[in-house]
This record gives C-alpha cells, sequence and structure tokens, in this order.
C-alpha cells in the first residue's frame, strides 16, 4: 500500500530505486513487490518508470463512490433524527425510479415496499414527483411500460386522470398522497434540480399524522437545499 501511494504522487512515474528511498524498503523487496503489483495490474511500468494501473484507478473509484454513499446516507440519517419522520432519496435515471437511500428508525419505519415502486410510480409521492419532473414524451414511455393500476380504494384510476394531476404539481412544490401505496400511510416527495436528472427527497408518516406531514416537508424542503451538492454528486451511484 505504501508502495501504490509513493507511485501515485509521482505523476510521471518513478524508478524502483527512487521508491526505494521514499519508503523505506531493500531494494529487493521493493522489486519484488514492484513486480507483484504490476502482474495484478495496480501498477504498469514503461521504459524503467512504474505508474498506476487499471486495478488501481478501479480501486480508486470504487473508494470514491463509497464515500458519495455514506455522505449521502448520513444526510439522510440527519434529517431522520432532526425531523423524527422516515427520509427517502430518489431519482429518475435511464426510464427507471431507482431510490437511492433509506433512512428510517424502530419508532419510525419506512414503508415496506409490498408492490414494485418502480412500476408503481403513479401510486406514491416518490414516483409522482419524479414524473412530475419529466417532460411528456418521457413520462409516457413511462406510463406505457408501467400503466396505471390500483393497489387501494385511493390509488388513481387511469393515465389520463394522473397525468392531469402531474399537470398541477407547481413546480418546486412537495407533491402528496395519502393512502394510495399503502393503506394507513401518507407521503410527501420534493423535487429537487441536479443537472438534467429528476430526483426527490421524501417523507412518510402513519395516515392518522398527516396534519405532521406538511410542516416536516417543508423543514425538510429547507434542509435539502443546503446539501443539495452532495446530493448532486450521488447521481453517480
Amino acid at each position: 500500500m505504501r508502495l501504490l501511494e509513493a507511485v501515485a504522487e509521482h505523476e510521471y512515474g518513478a524508478p524502483a530505486k527512487q521508491l526505494a528511498r521514499e519508503v523505506g524498503l531493500a531494494l529487493p523487496t521493493t522489486y519484488h513487490l514492484l513486480r507483484t503489483l504490476t502482474h495484478e495490474g495496480y501498477l504498469r511500468r514503461e521504459k524503467g518508470l512504474f505508474f498506476l494501473g487499471e486495478a488501481a484507478e478501479r480501486l480508486s473509484g470504487s473508494a470514491a463512490q463509497q464515500k458519495r454513499r455514506t455522505m449521502v446516507n448520513d444526510a439522510l440519517e440527519q434529517w431522520r433524527d432532526s425531523i423524527g419522520v422516515p427520509v427517502y432519496y430518489a431519482v429518475y435515471r435511464e426510464g427507471e425510479i431507482e431510490v437511492l437511500g433509506v433512512a428510517d428508525s424502530p419508532g419510525s419505519p419506512a414503508v415496506g415496499e409490498w408492490a414494485d415502486f418502480r412500476e408503481t410510480g403513479h401510486a406514491h409521492a416518490i414516483g409522482q414527483c419524479l414524473l412530475s419532473q419529466l417532460d411528456e414524451e418521457a413520462r409516457r414511455d413511462h406510463l406505457d411500460r408501467y400503466p396505471v393500476q390500483p393497489l387501494t380504494p385511493y390509488t388513481v384510476r387511469d393515465n389520463r386522470s394522473l397525468e392531469r394531476r402531474l399537470e398541477h404539481v407547481e413546480p418546486g412544490e412537495p407533491v402528496i398522497e395519502r393512502q394510495e401505496y399503502t393503506l394507513g400511510t401518507a407521503c410527501a416527495a420534493i423535487p429537487l434540480t441536479v443537472g438534467p436528472t429528476a430526483a426527490a427527497v421524501a417523507i412518510s408518516l402513519p395516515s392518522q399524522q398527516a396534519d405532521r406531514l406538511l410542516p416536516a416537508a417543508r423543514r425538510l424542503q429547507a434542509e435539502s437545499g443546503r446539501l443539495l451538492g452532495t446530493l448532486t454528486l450521488s447521481i453517480s451511484i
């Protein structure tokens, strides 16, 4: 690992003798380790100089991705604790609804995914919020693949009714649904602007606590704006 770190500090490569001095290893040991690392793809050798190889670059990319995921999870957990509700983060990517993170607690559990979230975007606040951000062509494509189907007595009944509802969603305003995906649960989702990608943060509450929903959503909206950069980075997860 120290050899890898030493090589990474030399943009234009470094010879074995220099690396041995910097790391404090005997030259024979350094040669042995460099050969092994080169064989495994962590280093590459060109004209007697050593550079980071593809395997090391993949490792670096994975570490950065893991760090971004941790930052997002930390943000969700912070909001869960400060607002006292389950918090969700989702994006619309390559034609699919993807939930990238959920933070809940034993006292405030998240909504169970009893029907595939990707296929039931018409019924839950996250899906409605994401679909409202799409252009007409992308939204029609999604509904052609995942047509409206009633999940509870409160679910929107057909594509036409859903389209009318989405047309009335005000830009930047929370999207609220009550018992449309799961009986006994109310949810609110807040649209996020993260470049060209549709994204949303959301919360859920038991339906008997629905009076808390909009104030909690407003608070989440204010707090999520301060961490928009972190959420934007997470799109590459």
